[in-house]
C-alpha cells in the first residue's frame, strides 16, 4: 500500500468522512484550507490569507496544530504558520487529545505536541481510518490479518486484540466487527450492543445507522431500534437530521424517523450549520432543514458548511462561500 504523508480527507478535495470524531475536514480553528498554484495554505473566515500557500498538502487544524506535507514528509505547523514539529515522518494523522499518530519505517507510534515520541512505533491502523485517540483510547492492529484492539495513552493494551475491525470511540461507544457481524463496546471493552448487524456506523448524536439484511435503520445507545430498517442507504445524524436513500433518491429524516426533506436528490451531503449541499441536475446548491433551496444550484461540487463557510467547486478550482452564497474566497487550485 502506498501511504499519503497526510492520512486525512481534505474537504477541498474529497467528501468529509464521518467515521471519526472530530470529523476530518472540519474547520475547528477559524483557519480554512486553501490551494493556490498547487500549494496549500490557510485563510481566515474573511478570506484573508493567514498562512501563505507553500505546502504540498495540508489538513485542517486540530489541537492547535495542522499536518502539512513538505517535500514528501509530514510535519506540523502552528496557527502562525511556523513549523512546530519538523517534517520527518512518512505519514501523519491529526492531533487528538494531545497526541498524534506518525509513521516511521513503516510502523506507527504517537508523538506529543512537542514532537516527542511518547508511544514507540510498533502499530498499524485497523482500517482506512487514521490512527487517533478518542475517549483516551486508540484502535490499533499488528497489520493485515491480525486482530485489532485498543491502547491507552501509555501505549499499553487496554482492550486486548480480538476484533476483525475496530473504529475510534464516538459518543462513548466504539463500533467493532467480529466475523461478519457488527456491535458496540464501551471503554472497558464490554459489549454494550452485541454483534448482530450486517453493517453499521459510529454513533453520532446518540444514534447509529445499522443494516439488517439489505435495509438500513437506526438504533439508540441501548441498542433499541428507533427507526425501523427500511432505507437502501443511511448516514449518521448530523445537525439533527440524517441522510437516507430510497429508490435511488436521497432525503433527510429526523430523530423519530419522520421525513424532514423528501427523497428527491441524486447526490447530497450531511447537514451542518443548518445547511446541506444537494445536487440538482449537474449543479450543486444548498437547502435548509425545511428543504428550501437557500443557495441556488450553481456549483460543480459542494461540501458541508463548517464555521459558517462551505467549500465549493467551479471547474477544477475550489473556493469558499458564506451562508448567503457569496464567495469569500474565489475558486483557486
Amino acid at each position: 500500500m502506498r501511504w499519503s504523508p497526510i492520512l486525512v480527507l481534505l474537504c477541498l478535495t474529497a467528501a468529509c468522512s464521518r467515521r471519526e470524531a472530530p470529523k476530518p475536514g472540519s474547520q475547528l480553528s477559524g483557519l480554512f484550507l486553501i490551494r493556490e498554484n498547487g500549494r496549500a495554505g490557510f485563510m481566515d473566515s474573511s478570506g484573508h490569507v493567514k498562512i501563505a500557500p507553500q505546502f504540498n498538502a495540508a489538513a485542517p487544524f486540530s489541537d492547535g496544530l495542522a499536518v502539512v506535507d513538505a517535500g514528501g514528509r509530514a510535519g506540523y505547523i502552528d496557527t502562525s504558520g511556523k513549523i512546530a514539529i519538523n517534517p520527518e515522518f512518512q505519514s501523519a494523522s491529526p492531533f487528538a487529545e494531545g497526541l498524534a499518530g506518525v509513521r516511521v519505517n513503516g510502523v506507527w507510534g504517537f508523538i506529543d505536541k512537542h514532537g516527542k515520541m511518547v508511544i514507540p512505533p510498533r502499530f498499524q491502523p485497523t482500517g482506512p481510518s487514521p490512527l487517533l485517540f478518542s475517549d483516551g483510547l486508540a484502535a490499533v492492529s499488528g497489520g493485515p490479518n491480525t486482530r485489532a484492539g485498543y491502547i491507552d495513552k501509555d501505549g499499553k493494551m487496554a482492550i486486548q486484540p480480538q476484533f476483525d475491525e475496530a473504529l475510534p470511540f464516538s459518543d462513548g461507544l466504539a463500533l467493532v466487527r467480529i466475523g461478519n457481524r457488527y456491535g458496540y463496546i464501551d471503554r472497558a471493552g464490554k459489549w454494550v450492543i452485541n454483534p448482530q448487524f450486517d453493517s453499521a456506523q459510529n454513533f453520532y448524536e446518540d444514534r447509529a445507522a445499522v443494516r439488517v439484511g439489505d435495509k438500513w435503520g437506526y438504533i439508540d445507545r441501548a441498542g433499541h431500534i428507533t427507526v425501523n430498517p427500511q432505507f437502501d442507504e443511511a448516514r449518521a445524524y448530523s445537525d439533527g437530521l440524517a441522510m437516507v436513500a430510497t429508490a435511488g433518491r436521497i432525503g433527510y429524516i429526523d430523530k423519530n424517523g419522520n421525513m424532514a426533506v423528501n427523497p428527491q436528490y441524486a447526490a447530497a451531503y450531511d447537514f451542518s450549520d443548518g445547511r446541506a449541499p444537494v445536487r440538482v441536475g449537474n449543479r450543486w446548491g444548498y437547502i435548509d432543514k425545511q428543504g428550501k433551496m437557500v443557495i441556488n444550484p450553481q456549483f460543480d461540487n459542494a461540501r458541508p458548511f463548517s464555521r459558517e463557510l462551505a467549500p465549493v467547486q467551479l471547474g477544477a478550482q475550489w473556493g469558499y462561500v458564506n451562508r448567503d452564497g457569496r464567495f469569500v474566497w474565489n475558486p483557486t487550485a
